[in-house]
C-alpha cells in the first residue's frame, strides 16, 4: 500500500495538516485547568534530522514545512502554527518535529504523554529524544503495538484524553485495524478526542476508511482532507491525505475553513490541489 518509514517523509504536506490539526485540538485542552493524557499509538523517533540522507533522499520538507517556514505573506490563520513549531524545535534549518515532539512542547507540567513505537530502533531514538525534553518525567515511551497499547490506557486517570492514529497503512489490515481499535476504544471511553491520520490513495481501503470512521460517530467528528496534486495514472503515491477527529473541539471546524483554503494554495504541487471539509458537532 504504501512504503512508509517517516524519516524520509518529515515535514511534508502530511505532517503539516496533522500537525496542525494537533495543536489546534491540545491549545483547545489546555483552556481547562485539568490535565489531559496525550496517547499517540505510531510515535516515530520525535525529531528528525533535514540534512539524514533518507530526508535528503526524497525532499519532501521542501514542499511542505519549507514553505511555510519561508513565506513572507504567511496567512494569518497559519501564524500561530509556524510560531509553535519553530519554537519547539532546535533549529528549522535541519530540524523536523515529529508528533509526540510537537505534544511535549504544547503540554504542560500536569498534561502526561504516552507514547507507542513498535519499531525497536525507532523506540529507543525516542526514548532519547524524550530524556532531553524540558520535563521529561511526562512522556512514557512503550516499544509495543499502539493498537494494543491504547486500550490498555483507557480511561486515563484525569478522564481527558487526546489521542493520536497514524498507522503507516504498509498493509491493508492496517485501515481495519484503525477502525477495529477505535470503536473498542469509543466503548472504553467515549469522550476521548481521537485524532486519525489517514493517506489519500487510489486503493479502496484508503477511499472506505473516512467513511467507516463516521459511522461509527456520525454525530460528532470533523474530516478534513488535503491534496496537494492529482492522483497519478498507475495509481501509485500519496496525493494528499486527511484528518479525521472524533469529539473534535467544536472551534475546529471554523478554524479549518479559515486555514484550509491558505494551506491549499501554498503547498499545492500542481493546479488540481484542493481541500475537503465536513463536519458534524452535536
Amino acid at each position: 500500500m504504501l512504503s512508509y518509514r517517516h524519516a524520509f517523509h518529515a515535514g511534508n504536506h502530511a505532517d503539516i495538516l496533522k500537525h496542525y490539526c494537533l495543536i489546534s485540538v491540545l491549545e483547545y485542552f489546555k483552556l481547562k485547568d485539568k490535565a489531559y493524557c496525550y496517547i499517540d499509538t505510531h510515535a516515530g523517533t520525535g525529531l528528525y534530522s533535514l540534512n539524514s540522507k533518507e530526508a535528503q533522499k526524497v525532499g519532501e520538507y521542501r514542499e511542505g514545512i519549507k514553505r511555510i517556514l519561508d513565506e513572507k505573506n504567511l496567512d494569518a490563520s497559519l501564524q500561530t502554527f509556524r510560531e509553535v513549531v519553530i519554537a519547539s524545535l532546535p533549529d528549522t534549518k535541519n530540524y523536523y518535529c515529529g508528533s509526540p515532539w510537537l505534544a511535549q512542547a504544547v503540554a504542560r507540567e500536569q498534561d502526561r504523554l504516552r507514547l507507542f513505537e513498535l519499531h525497536p530502533t525507532d523506540a529507543e531514538l525516542l526514548r532519547s529524544n524524550m530524556r532531553n525534553i524540558k520535563l521529561p518525567n511526562r512522556a512514557q515511551v512503550f516499544c509495543d503495538d499502539g493498537f494494543k497499547g491504547l486500550l490498555s490506557m483507557l480511561p486515563p486517570p484525569s478522564r481527558r484524553a487526546v489521542v493520536l492514529i497514524d498507522p503507516p497503512y504498509e498493509v491493508k489490515q492496517d485501515y481495519q485495524q484503525v477502525v477495529d481499535t477505535l470503536k473498542a476504544a469509543i466503548k472504553k471511553f467515549s469522550n476521548g478526542c481521537y485524532m486519525v491520520w489517514y493517506p489519500c490513495l487510489s486503493s479502496v481501503e484508503s477511499q472506505k476508511l473516512p467513511i467507516k470512521l463516521q459511522k461509527l460517530v456520525p454525530d460528532n467528528f470533523v474530516q478534513a482532507e488535503l491534496h496537494v496534486k492529482s492522483p497519478q495514472p498507475d495509481g501509485f503515491g500519496m496525493h494528499g491525505s486527511g484528518m479525521f477527529i472524533i469529539n473534535p473541539p467544536y472551534t475546529l471546524p471554523q478554524q479549518l475553513a479559515e486555514v484550509l483554503p491558505a494551506l491549499t494554495q501554498l503547498l499545492a504541487q500542481d493546479n488540481s490541489a484542493q481541500f475537503v471539509l465536513q463536519s458534524h458537532i452535536a
